[in-house]
């Protein structure tokens, strides 16, 4: 399984908020470079203006860049969403550790430690190289990615794009509404995973355990499998108990890989 990553995403100094805290992704990495016979490592580059110009108003983008490393980051954070979603298409299951997170920022604003929307930008991408028209978006972060909606729903150049956002508070109904919705799937050309971990126990959330990471992305590649080749990747959003976060991607990924 790939795994997208830049040394530079440890750089904590673009931003002063959790998603930027020092350590947060130490775990995480830790977790996978200890294991190199399930994890591939690949390096991102920047995204492009024109990337980011499809996903986000040209205004939007000027007020990222009057702050350089905020701008910096965003756009190779935006570069790994690509790159997951370029070898996800070619047939290899990808995880993006990426930040900032991206799925509360909007075309034309941004919330929630978020600054470009990398989900939009990277299945943009496809779309403009013609190799999707379609696509399902699973948000399982503790709170409702309001950008991944704004910018990717309802849209006029005929991109059908399905979203959920699980909204169950017990476990179990939780992992049995995201199978019930998979299972009224159609017509899907590819699955992301827009992939907070601050639905965790120990987390924000308290409500998920290693275990129920293991199941959703189970889920996602047994229906990615049945539905489009099983095309699929996933990026990194919420997730700030630094003790438990790498435990929570690794047991995702095994059922995700």
């Amino acid at each position: 399984m790939k795994i997208v990553f830049h040394e530079k995403y440890y750089n904590s100094d673009y931003a002063g908020d959790p998603a930027a805290a020092p350590g947060r992704l130490d775990g995480i990495m830790e977790i996978i470079s200890g294991n190199r016979d399930r994890y591939e490592i690949i390096r991102p580059e920047p995204a492009l203006e024109e990337d980011i110009l499809r996903a986000h108003t040209g205004p939007h983008l000027q007020r990222i860049k009057s702050n350089h490393l905020l701008y910096e980051m965003s756009l190779l954070a935006a570069g790994g969403a690509i790159l997951a979603a370029e070898r996800a298409y070619g047939g290899n299951p990808s995880f993006a550790v990426i930040r900032p997170p991206g799925h509360h920022a909007s075309a034309d604003s941004c919330w929630g430690f978020c600054f470009f929307n990398n989900i939009s930008v990277s299945l943009l991408r496809l779309l403009a190289e013609e190799k999707i028209r379609s696509a399902f978006v699973l948000d399982f972060d503790l709170h409702t990615g309001d950008g991944n909606i704004n910018i990717l729903q309802n849209r006029r150049d005929g991109f059908k794009v399905s979203i959920l956002n699980p909204m169950s508070h017990d476990r179990g109904d939780y992992l049995r509404e995201v199978r019930e919705y998979m299972d009224d799937l159609k017509n899907i050309d590819i699955f992301v995973a827009s992939a907070g971990f601050d639905q965790g126990i120990d987390d924000w959330g308290n409500l998920l355990y290693p275990e129920d990471y293991t199941e959703l992305g189970g889920l996602m590649k047994e229906y990615s499998e049945k539905l489009c080749g099983g095309r699929r990747y996933a990026l990194l959003e919420g997730g700030y108990n630094h003790d438990v976060i790498g435990v929570n991607v690794d047991a995702f990924c095994r059922g995700f890989a």
